[in-house]
C-alpha cells in the first residue's frame, strides 16, 4: 500500500481483473497498462522528473551527507576525522617507513598530526597530469596508494575516501609534504584547494604534516577530547610493538601531554587492561602465528573477577562488532577448554555439560590482532571483519597453540579451567532460578514487581521510569509524578555490588530483580556481548540477546539523594547496567536525575539551588543588592525524602524544570578500568585512584 499525496491508502492491484486478461507475451501492453494505472494514482504532472536527478560533483556527496563517511556529526564523527590522519600515519609504520607520529591539540579546536614516514607523492599524477597526486587524494574520492598490495601490503586505509574526506569536512586543512629532497605545502577549504603546490625549502627528511579544522556547518560542536584521542593513540602504540606516539594538548589552560611506546606490544597490552585486577597468574600468555602473508598475535590474561572483556583489531582497527578473528578464537577456546578439562584434567564428569563459551571467557581479558591485506570490512567506518578464511585460521593455529600451552603449564592450565568449570556451575544455577522464576510467573497475573508504581502510556517511547532511592522519597515520588507517563521503582537499601559477584548470586538480589521485571528486556550474562536472557522476565525467548524492543520505558532516571550514599548507590546501579544492560547507556536511555542542593529564601522570595558554585554566585547577587548574608535563610538537602511531593515534582521531575544527565560511554577501555578500580576486589588501585583525584572533590559530605 501507498498513499498519495492528499494522505488517502492507494492500492496498486486497481484494474488486477482486466490486467490478467492481457496476453502475456504482451509485455509492452502489460508495461504501458502498468504504467497508465501508476499515472493515474500519482496525477499527470508529478514534480519528479529528469531535472530533478542531481549528480554530485567531488566533494559534493560528502559534504551533503557527512554521516555515510564518518558514521555521525557528533563527537564520534568529530574524533574520525582524526583517525584517518592517524591511521594513513600507521600505515606507513606497517609498511616500514614511520617510527615516530606526534599529534598536536590547538587552540581553535585545531589538529596537526606528524609522522616521519615518506610523504605523499607530490608529483603529477598520471590520470590527471595538470594535478599533483596530493590534490588528487586530498580532492577526490577513492584515490589512495592502497588498493593494491605494492605500496602498502597490509592497511587500515581500503577505501581511498579517508584524508578526502578529512579535507570535504574541514573549514580548512593545511598540509606539507617532506620528500624528494624538498618541503611541499598546499592549503584546502573544505575540500577544494585555495593555493596551488608550492615547493619550500630543502630537506633531508620525510613525513607528512597535516594541519585542520573542523568545519561548523557540518559538525555539531568541534572540541576534541584529550582523553579519547589519548586512549586510541596508546591503543595504537600497543598494537604497533616500539611505534613512538607522542599526544600535546596546548589548548589554554590544558597543558597536558603523554608519550606512547611499548616494546612488547599486546603482551603489555593486557597487562594495562588487567592492572587493577588480581590474576590467576603472573605472566600473560602470548601467541603469534601466520599463514598465507596473514599474520595474528594473541595475548590473554585471566583474573578473579567475573567480567571479561576481548579486543579484536584487524589492522589495528578496532572491530568493536568482531568478526571472523573473533569467532576462530571463541570457537578454538570453547572447544580446547571443554577437551582439556574433561580429558586431561578430570574436571568434568561424564553426566556434566560442556563448558559454554561465557564460562570459558569468565574474568578472560584479551587481545587479538590479525593483520592482512585484503581485509573486508562492513562499511567505511570498518567496526566487523569478514574474511571467513581468517575465522579457520585463527580457530586452527590458536588451537593447537592453547593445547600445547597447557600440556606445558599444567597448573596454570588448571587453575583456568577450575575457574570456568565454577562458572558453569553459576550459570546452572541461574539457569534453576529462571525456571523457577518462570513456573511462579506463570501463576501470577503479572511479571511486574509489586513496589512499582507504574504509568498509564503504553508506547515506551514517551514512559519514564525513575528508580529512587529508599521508600521514603519513593512515596514522594509517586505522589508528586505525572502517573500518566512517569513510572516509580522505589529500591530499599543498596543493591548488590554486581562487580563482586557472579550472576547466581546477583539474581538473589530482590533490588536486581525488581529492576530487570520492570524493565522488561532482559539482561547480559558474561563478558559485553555474550548474553543470556532474563531469568526473571517472560518476554524474550532463548535467544540471548537483550530485546531492546521489549524496553518498557525510554528514559530510565536514576534518583537519589545528593550525598555520599547516594551517589555510592548511584555507582553501584551504573556498574549493574554498565556490565549487565550496556546496550540501554549506548542507546542513550540511562540518565541520573540531578535534584538541589539548596533552598534559599529572603523574605518572601526563594529558589533551589544546584550547585555549590550556584549557591556562591546567588549570595554574590543578594550582596551586590545589600542584602547581609545572614538574612538568607539556606537549607541543605541531604536527601530527597525531606522534599513535599511537590517540591520533588517541580526541582527534580518536571520535564519542563528538571535537570537530568544522559549517561555516555565515551571509551570503553577507559570506562571498564575506572569500573574495575571503584567497584572492583583490589583495594591498593582504589586508593591510588582516591589520591590521585582527591583535589578534582568540590564537596565532601562528611
Amino acid at each position: 500500500m501507498l498513499a498519495d499525496e492528499t494522505g488517502n491508502d492507494m492500492n496498486l492491484n486497481a484494474g488486477k481483473d482486466e490486467e490478467d486478461k492481457i496476453d502475456s507475451g504482451s509485455s509492452s501492453n502489460a508495461l504501458r497498462k502498468a504504467a497508465a494505472v501508476m499515472g493515474d494514482a500519482i496525477g499527470p504532472e508529478s514534480e519528479y522528473n529528469e531535472n530533478k536527478i542531481r549528480v554530485l560533483e567531488g566533494l559534493e556527496a560528502v559534504r551533503k551527507r557527512p554521516a555515510m563517511y564518518i558514521g555521525s556529526t557528533d563527537r564520534r564523527g568529530l574524533h574520525h576525522l582524526v583517525w584517518e590522519i592517524v591511521d594513513n600515519a600507521v600505515d606507513e609504520r606497517l609498511a616500514g617507513y614511520c617510527n615516530e607520529i606526534m599529534l598536536k591539540m590547538l587552540p581553535d579546536d585545531t589538529i596537526v598530526v606528524i609522522d616521519d614516514g615518506r610523504g605523499i607523492p607530490t608529483g603529477p599524477h598520471p590520470k590527471f597530469p595538470e594535478k599533483s597526486a596530493l590534490e588528487v587524494i586530498m580532492t577526490k574520492l577513492h584515490a589512495g596508494g592502497k588498493f593494491d598490495n605494492k605500496s602498502y601490503s597490509v592497511s587500515g586505509g581500503l577505501h581511498g575516501v579517508g584524508i578526502s574526506v578529512v579535507s570535504a569536512l574541514s573549514e580548512w586543512l593545511e598540509v606539507i609534504v617532506k620528500r624528494d629532497g624538498y618541503e611541499w605545502y598546499q592549503k584546502y577549504s573544505r575540500g577544494k584547494p585555495l593555493t596551488p603546490l608550492i615547493k619550500k625549502r630543502e630537506t633531508n627528511e620525510t613525513g607528512t604534516v597535516i594541519c585542520f579544522r573542523p568545519d561548523d556547518d557540518i559538525f555539531t560542536f568541534t572540541e576534541f577530547s584529550y582523553t579519547i584521542l589519548a586512549n586510541r593513540l596508546r591503543e595504537l602504540a600497543f598494537l604497533n610493538k616500539g611505534l613512538a606516539i607522542t599526544i600535546v594538548d596546548e589548548r589554554e589552560g590544558k597543558d597536558k601531554s603523554d608519550f606512547f611506546m611499548y616494546n612488547g606490544g599486546i603482551i603489555e597490552f593486557v597487562e594495562f587492561l588487567s592492572e587493577n585486577k588480581k590474576t590467576l597468574y603472573e605472566d600473560p600468555i602470548y601467541f603469534s602465528f601466520e599463514e598465507d602473508g596473514s599474520r595474528c598475535e594473541i595475548a590473554l590474561l585471566h583474573n578473579y573477577g567475573f567480567h571479561g572483556k576481548i579486543h579484536a583489531f584487524a589492522n589495528n582497527i578496532n572491530t568493536i562488532e568482531g568478526g571472523a578473528h573473533l569467532e576462530g578464537f571463541k570457537a578454538a577456546l570453547t572447544r580446547v577448554s571443554n577437551i582439556y578439562a574433561r580429558q586431561e584434567l578430570n574436571l568434568l564428569k561424564d553426566k556434566e555439560n560442556n563448558l559454554s563459551g561465557d564460562d570459558t571467557r569468565e574474568g578472560l581479558v584479551a587481545v587479538i590482532s590479525v593483520k592482512l591485506s585484503e581485509p573486508q570490512f562492513e562499511g567505511q567506518t570498518k567496526t566487523k571483519l569478514g574474511n571467513s578464511e581468517i575465522r579457520s585460521m585463527v580457530s586452527q593455529h590458536f588451537a593447537e597453540l592453547l593445547t600445547e600451552y597447557f600440556d606445558k603449564n599444567q597448573d596454570i592450565a588448571k587453575a583456568i579451567l577450575s575457574k570456568n568449570v565454577s562458572a558453569a556451575k553459576a550459570r546452572e544455577a541461574a539457569r534453576k532460578a529462571r525456571d523457577l522464576a518462570r513456573r511462579k510467573s506463570a501463576l501470577e497475573s503479572t511479571n511486574l514487581p509489586g513496589k512499582l508504581a507504574d504509568c498509564q502510556e503504553e508506547d515506551p517511547s514517551l514512559c519514564e521510569i525513575f528508580i529512587v532511592e529508599g521508600d521514603s522519597a519513593g512515596g514522594s515520588a509517586k505522589q508528586g509524578r505525572d502517573s500518566k507517563f512517569q513510572a516509580i521503582l522505589p529500591l530499599r537499601g543498596k543493591i548488590i555490588n554486581v562487580e563482586k559477584a557472579r550472576i547466581n548470586k546477583i539474581l538473589k538480589n530482590n533490588e536486581i530483580t525488581a529492576i530487570i521485571k520492570a524493565l522488561g528486556c532482559g539482561y547480559h550474562f558474561g563478558e559485553n556481548g555474550a548474553s543470556i536472557h532474563c531469568t526473571v522476565n517472560n518476554n524474550q525467548d532463548d535467544t540471548g540477546n537483550i530485546n531492546i524492543k521489549k524496553l518498557r520505558y525510554h528514559k530510565i532516571i536514576i534518583m537519589c539523594d545528593a550525598d555520599i550514599d547516594g551517589a555510592h548507590i548511584a555507582t553501584l546501579l551504573l556498574t549493574f547496567f554498565f556490565r549487565y544492560m550496556h546496550e540501554l547507556i549506548e542507546e542513550g536511555y540511562v540518565y541520573l536525575a540531578v535534584p538541589p542542593l539548596y533552598k534559599v529564601s529572603y523574605r518572601k522570595s526563594s529558589e533551589y539551588i544546584y550547585s555549590d558554585k550556584g549557591l556562591k554566585e546567588y549570595m554574590q547577587r543578594m550582596a551586590e543588592k545589600g542584602v547581609a548574608a545572614k538574612n538568607i535563610k539556606i537549607q541543605r538537602y541531604k536527601g530527597l525524602g525531606e522534599m513535599n511531593p511537590d517540591q520533588l515534582w517541580e526541582t527534580t521531575m518536571d520535564p519542563q524544570k528538571r535537570k537530568i544527565k544522559r549517561i555516555s560511554i565515551k571509551e570503553g577501555h577507559e570506562a571498564d578500568r575506572i569500573f574495575s578500580i571503584l567497584m572492583g576486589e583490589e583495594v591498593q588501585p582504589r586508593k591510588q585512584w582516591i589520591i590521585e583525584n582527591a583535589k578534582e572533590v568540590g564537596y565532601l559530605d562528611i
